[in-house]
């Protein structure tokens, strides 16, 4: 068999706009190192409005939005400040523990905006849980491009066609954005073992099978699919090396329940202590924060 699952998302309200929720899955919890993977929007905003993702902390993981349309200003409590726009990659180790933010500046809040992309986790190996948190930006333009008859790929993350994305990884992984023309055929960086693609528009044959955007198939390990663009699509295209069992609540990614539990109480304390001299602090210029969700 080519494939091994096919995954559809479920809608998420975030107060707004709705996400469709791909990762994790009750039959599929892990792609390589992707824990998480959310499709946001596309959702229109209307002028005077916008988003706003009040300080919350993360721990052993990296995250990246990547996005369509739209933008959205990272802050957090390393002191960057940071508007991401598409095609661009905002590159957050959370390590032993990160604090941010992620809001639409008064420019777009005034006009209004269109809200495309894509969020992901990405596990970190146990023993670069504790990392200490860091935070990158990689413009557009110093992505990796891959160019095949009639197929572009930019290399968000990680090592796939002979190159690497500047964005500092700890486990081999490959994550691909792809625009395809129809009949361009769509392989796969054969050296990971966990791989998948995800339709985000268009559609595509995988082994003469028609499937539709809104899916994410993931394939065997070894599996060489024949993959062609049926109409003008895109896809993310991901994977790399299996991860082991990983515990997830809320924004805490770790491979011990008792780690989890121990941010939850630091999350709880440092907010009662208001956040001065605490475990977690506040990105500058934040005063506000979202508490520990109820059990």
């Amino acid at each position: 068999m080519t494939i091994s699952i096919i995954i559809e998302p479920r809608t998420r309200d975030l107060g707004g706009f709705t996400v469709g929720r791909v990762l994790p899955h009750a039959k599929r919890r892990t792609v390589g190192p992707f824990i998480f993977f959310d499709e946001m929007g596309p959702a229109d905003f209307k002028p005077g409005t916008g988003i706003d993702v009040r300080p919350h902390p993360h721990i052993g993981l990296a995250t990246v939005t990547y996005l369509f349309d739209g933008e959205l200003r990272h802050r957090d409590n390393l002191g960057c400040d940071q508007v991401i726009r598409p095609g661009d990659v905002n590159w957050m180790i959370a390590g032993r523990g990160i604090v941010h933010s992620e809001r639409t500046d008064a420019g777009p809040r005034e006009t209004g905006q269109r809200m495309h992309g894509i969020q992901s986790w990405f596990a970190l190996p146990e023993a670069d849980e504790e990392t200490a948190p860091e935070f990158h930006h990689h413009p557009k333009d110093s992505l990796p491009v891959i160019e095949r008859l009639g197929l572009t790929m930019r290399l968000i993350a990680g090592s796939a066609f002979g190159e690497t994305s500047p964005a500092k990884t700890f486990s081999p992984m490959f994550y691909l954005g792809a625009e395809a023309e129809p009949q361009a055929v769509i392989t796969i960086p054969e050296e990971h073992e966990e791989r998948a693609i995800y339709i985000l528009s268009g559609a595509v044959s995988i082994d003469g099978a028609r499937h539709e955007s809104g899916r994410m198939i993931v394939f065997e390990p070894g599996a060489a699919p024949d993959i062609k663009a049926l109409e003008p699509s895109r896809l993310m295209l991901l994977g790399g090396a299996p991860m082991s069992k990983r515990h997830i609540w809320w924004n805490l990614v770790s491979s011990r329940p008792e780690r989890i539990e121990q941010a939850k109480a630091d999350w709880t304390s440092s907010a009662a202590q208001n956040f001065n001299g605490t475990v977690f602090t506040l990105p500058p210029d934040e005063t506000e924060h979202i508490p520990l969700p109820e059990e």
